[in-house]
């Protein structure tokens, strides 16, 4: 009989700050979306087993014994015939539904994961996370944002080398928040009304895609997320409030949830005060430095995916921006 055996994987997490449905390719894998984002280092770690037996059993849940249906997707089809039982434990360290690509990343860790237990090919687990995650109607375009880290702008959608995606580097701090309940993917892009919204307020994308800098991508973020208008009246003064104190800050697509970037160390003290004498639900984090890590066991059990280190300073806002 073989021996049990284990692997692990991670895959960040992520925040799109603009984007523009892609999904006329005949091929699925070349389908997407156009955009850019910041890419956390925090995300999803799924650690497969997989045991010898004559009979097949499949299981896939995270640390709360919730099914996941996108990742037993990926699980099931990289499994394939082979006999046993499979069994897959996610952990995401971010709130699923609340804009900071927890499907996308919960995927690709599972791929990866399972990949590595029947030594399958990387780029075919890739493959497979990508296309669950947009026809399971996880997002559009998240698996293939973090096949790197920093700030990534996809230039040409879906996963390369049907698609292309640019790696930015950022330095400093990102905090992060969420309130309410979660906003599921599926709904909101299933609103034929919002998507005309997103085209309208996408249209200064291909000027972006053309010059990718972190201040551009910043700023083009807020006003995508405002000309949506999806904040409401409860997160929308907490937004207003911290672009008051210096910081870039949007909305995450989809969610209720938010992304604050300081451009200084005085910004990133002050949300650091905001956020504690207003009791918000909030984290500060860093970009990753890079995309999914994985391996098999026996090693060191799975990380967290490392920040980015401080090579420069990021640039400053702009003053009244």
């Amino acid at each position: 009989m073989e021996a049990t055996r284990a692997a692990w994987a991670t895959a960040p997490g992520h925040v799109t700050g603009i984007f523009l449905p892609a999904t006329g390719s005949r091929d699925p894998r070349g389908r997407g979306s156009l955009g850019g984002g910041i890419v956390l280092d925090a995300g999803a770690r799924a650690v497969a087993r997989w045991r010898p037996s004559a009979r097949r059993r499949l299981r896939v849940v995270d640390d709360s014994g919730r099914p996941l249906p996108i990742s037993r997707e990926v699980a099931e089809r990289l499994r394939g015939g082979r006999p046993g039982s499979l069994e897959v434990l996610l952990t995401h360290e971010l709130p699923i539904g609340q804009g900071f690509g927890m499907s996308a990343a919960g995927a690709l860790a599972t791929a990866l994961a399972v990949a590595r237990l029947f030594g399958i090919e990387r780029s075919r687990a890739i493959e497979t996370a990508h296309l669950a995650d947009l026809f399971g109607g996880g997002g559009l375009g998240g698996v293939a944002a973090i096949l790197g880290g920093g700030l990534e702008f996809r230039t040409r959608p879906g996963i390369p080398p049907w698609g292309q995606i640019v790696h930015r580097p950022w330095p400093g701090p990102i905090w992060i928040g969420w309130m309410g309940r979660p906003m599921p993917s599926p709904r909101a892009l299933a609103d034929r009304s919002l998507r005309r919204r997103i085209e309208r307020a996408g249209r200064q994308l291909p000027a972006l895609l053309q010059d990718p800098e972190p201040a551009r991508l910043f700023e083009a973020s807020e006003r995508f997320t405002d000309r949506l208008g999806l904040a409401g009246g409860t997160l929308a003064p907490r937004i207003a409030r911290m672009r008051k104190a210096g910081a870039w800050t949007l909305q995450t697509m989809f969610g209720h949830g938010w992304l604050a970037v300081p451009p200084t160390a005085r910004v990133d003290q002050e949300l650091r005060r905001i956020a504690r004498e207003a009791g918000w639900e909030a984290r500060r984090l860093s970009c990753a430095s890079r995309g999914p890590r994985t391996a098999l066991f026996p090693s060191d059990p799975a990380p967290r995916p490392a920040a980015v280190a401080r090579r420069a300073r990021p640039p400053r806002r702009p003053a009244g921006a």
